[in-house]
């Protein structure tokens, strides 16, 4: 790697979602040190990286990445003289716009095409990073913050330890893996029965309606809705609180990066692909199923133990 140092360096992430930036960010930071400067990230507006890496010292840009802009994206790019590209995807189309931008063959590395299938998330990317800087790597990194930030909002939202404060995340990518809003509630107010709490509840624009009726039962007195505010404005709330419960979705990956203690339900995703990439993530599966049997398809939202979850929150504040 010490022949790439002298050439500006873009990496691609083609997945949308705000958590699959998050698995990814180590891999981008360890490239980042290797060539000794910061990189450019190529990527859609959707995973947040504009704002997550606002203060980031090795990522000094973000450009977005439109699902259809082929020749738009290489003109956008194609400016910036790019030595070399790391691409995380096996995507065809990605390794052409890279090609077309001007960057040499032999400095675009890319998954190999048409191995998506049956790969695991966080540990293909990984071990792609590791083959190419020749060492091995944690899956895991961390977010640079505004410290002044998280001051002033700690001041603006009350946030104190005279309360347990709690990022809730009950969304996720489809309602199979949604654990089920009743079981939400319930939980935060034995929650609160425990210890005096405050939930702040985060969710995307699809799934307001699940804030809402956490928002409308008696336990909405102790919550604040985030629903309105954007990954910037959410970034130094998160990083104001100790523990977050939520499904298997990207503000649960989110928090795990700002060193939150998470505990993830995994009703029907692979808990092994997205649920053991940082430590700071703690995981609950359907009665019956494993971490490596729990998939999609497995259907389980509603073979999630209550009590279980409800042990397993209990300690992450203990």
């Amino acid at each position: 790697m010490n022949r790439e140092k002298n050439y500006a360096c873009l990496a691609i992430i083609k997945q949308p979602g705000l958590g699959d930036a998050q698995i990814l960010l180590s891999n981008l930071h360890y490239i980042s040190k290797e060539i000794d400067k910061p990189l450019t990230l190529l990527t859609q507006r959707t995973t947040g990286a504009a704002a997550v890496f606002k203060h980031d010292p090795h990522v000094d840009a973000v450009i977005d990445l439109g699902k259809k802009d082929f020749f738009n994206t290489i003109n956008k790019i194609k400016s910036k003289k790019f030595g070399q590209c790391y691409i995380y995807s096996d995507s065809i189309r990605l390794y052409l716009i890279a090609l077309f931008s001007g960057i040499p063959r032999k400095k675009i590395y890319h998954y190999p095409f048409f191995s998506k299938k049956g790969k695991n998330f966080y540990r293909t990317a990984q071990e792609f990073t590791e083959k190419i800087l020749y060492r091995k790597i944690t899956s895991y990194s961390k977010i640079y913050w505004d410290k002044d930030d998280v001051g002033k909002t700690k001041i603006k939202y009350n946030i104190t330890n005279d309360t347990k404060n709690y990022i809730i995340a009950p969304s996720a990518s489809g309602e199979t893996k949604r654990w089920p809003i009743n079981n939400y509630i319930k939980l935060l107010k034995e929650l609160n029965k425990k210890h005096p709490s405050k939930f702040f509840i985060a969710a995307g624009k699809d799934d307001e309606n699940l804030v809402k009726k956490i928002m409308d039962s008696s336990i909405g007195k102790r919550c604040v809705s985030l629903c309105n505010l954007n990954i910037e404005q959410i970034i130094p709330i998160f990083a104001s609180c100790k523990s977050c419960i939520s499904n298997d979705t990207g503000f649960g990956h989110l928090a795990a990066n700002l060193n939150i203690k998470v505990l993830m339900i995994f009703c029907d995703s692979p808990a092994s692909a997205y649920g053991l990439w940082n430590p700071n993530i703690k995981v609950v599966v359907p009665e019956g199923e494993t971490i490596e049997s729990t998939k999609h398809d497995t259907l389980g939202k509603f073979r999630v133990s209550f009590h279980k979850v409800l042990e397993k929150s209990l300690e992450l504040i203990s």
